[in-house]
C-alpha cells in the first residue's frame, strides 16, 4: 500500500462493482492475508464499506466458518490509519471515523479515500467454483450445509443479518486439511440495534442477489428468515447440482429456479407470484433427496415466513437428518 508498508499484495484475486480483493502477505511473517479494497467516493460505496466494517467490527467472538477480519485502515490520500476495534478505539472513535468518511466524502469526491480490509486468506476460492470443479459428494454437502448453518445462526445471536447469501460469496479454505467453509462479504450486511429474538427486527430495503432473494424480500417486508431462504437455495443447487448461467458474466453458478419456457424466474418471484405452488423436490434423481432432507429444504423455502425454519432450528435440523452420514456397519 506504501513504503514500508505492514502488507505487500501479491496479485488481484476478485472484482465486483464495489470493490476489489488482493491476496498479500504481512511483510514481517510473511504470513497470507487477503485484503480488499473500497473507493469511498460516492454515497453508495461508503454505505457498502461501513456496513461490512461493522458488521465484522461487532463480532466479539470469532466464529470458524465466518470471515476474521483482522484490521481495517483507512486511507486518506497517502495516509494510512488503522480504525480496527482490536486497536481498542472506542465506538465513538469508530462513529468519528464514520462522519468524516462521509463529510468528506461530500467535500471532495474525486481524492484517494479506500477502506482497505484485512482478513483471513481462505486458499480454495468460492464455494461455487469449489463444488462445481468437484463430482458430487453427500458427505461434503452435508459439512458444508452444517458450518453454513452454524454460521448463519452464530450472525444471527449476534444480531447480524447477512442479506446477500449466495455460493459466491461464501469462501474455502484448507489451513486445518478438509474444506472449511467461510461466509465473506457483508456489504449488504445489517446489525440491528438492542438484544432479543433477530427475527424481531424488520427491514424494508429490497438488497440482495435475484435468485436467492425469498418473496418477501421481493415485496420489501422482511426479517432475518430470508437468509433461511436463501440458504434453501444454495442447499437444493448444491444437493442436485443445479446452475443457471449468469446473463453479466455467463459464469455457472449454482441456483435453484423456475422455468417459464426458456425464461429463469428466480424462485422467490416465483413463489410471491404464486403461493400455492408446490416446489418439485426433488427435481432431478429422487435417490440424491433423502425424505428426511426433502422435509428440511421445504422448511427452509417456505412461502410464509412464519412456516420457515430461523436459523436456530435449522442448526438442530442439519444434525438430525440422515443424508450425508456415514453408515455404521453392523458386525454379525
Amino acid at each position: 500500500m506504501a513504503e514500508e508498508a505492514k502488507y505487500s499484495i501479491i496479485r488481484e484475486v476478485g472484482r465486483g462493482n464495489y470493490g476489489v480483493v488482493y491476496e498479500a502477505v504481512v511483510n514481517q511473517t510473511r504470513t497470507k492475508v487477503a485484503v480488499k479494497r473500497m473507493h469511498c467516493n460516492v454515497p453508495e460505496n461508503v454505505e457498502l464499506a461501513l456496513q461490512e466494517f461493522w458488521a465484522l467490527q461487532s463480532i466479539q467472538r470469532q466464529h470458524e466458518n465466518v470471515i476474521q477480519l483482522e484490521e481495517c485502515i483507512l486511507q486518506n490520500g497517502q495516509v494510512f490509519q488503522p480504525i480496527n476495534h482490536r486497536y481498542r478505539k472506542s465506538n465513538s472513535h469508530l462513529l468519528l471515523i464514520e462522519t468524516c468518511l462521509k463529510g468528506r466524502r461530500c467535500m471532495d469526491p474525486k481524492s484517494a479515500c479506500f477502506l482497505w480490509f484485512v482478513m483471513e486468506f481462505c486458499d480454495g476460492g468460492n464455494m461455487n467454483e469449489y463444488l462445481l470443479s468437484r463430482s458430487p459428494d453427500p458427505q461434503l454437502n452435508h459439512s458444508f450445509m452444517r458450518q453454513l448453518s452454524s454460521a448463519v445462526a452464530f450472525l444471527h445471536r449476534n444480531q447480524i443479518v447477512h442479506r446477500d447469501l449466495k455460493a459466491d460469496n461464501i469462501l474455502i479454505s484448507h489451513q486445518r486439511g478438509s474444506p472449511i467453509i467461510k461466509v465473506a462479504d457483508f456489504g449488504l450486511s445489517k446489525v440491528c440495534q438492542g438484544k432479543g429474538n433477530v427475527n424481531q427486527h424488520r427491514f424494508s430495503s429490497a438488497c440482495g442477489s435475484n435468485f436467492y432473494m425469498a418473496p418477501e424480500v421481493w415485496e420489501g417486508h422482511y426479517t432475518a428468515k430470508a437468509d433461511i431462504f436463501a440458504l434453501g437455495v444454495i442447499f437444493w443447487a448444491m444437493v442436485e447440482r443445479i446452475t443457471f448461467r449468469d446473463g453479466d458474466t455467463e459464469k455457472e453458478l449454482l441456483g435453484t429456479y423456475i422455468c417459464h419456457g426458456k425464461e429463469l424466474i428466480p424462485l422467490g418471484e416465483a413463489l410471491l407470484e404464486n403461493p400455492n405452488m408446490k416446489l418439485q423436490i426433488p427435481q432431478k434423481n429422487k435417490k440424491s433427496v433423502p425424505p428426511d432432507l426433502c422435509k428440511l429444504l421445504h422448511d427452509m423455502l417456505a412461502f410464509n415466513p412464519k412456516e420457515r425454519l430461523d436459523a436456530f432450528q435449522l442448526e438442530v435440523r442439519i444434525r438430525q437428518i440422515s443424508y450425508g452420514k456415514k453408515r455404521q456397519r453392523s458386525v454379525s
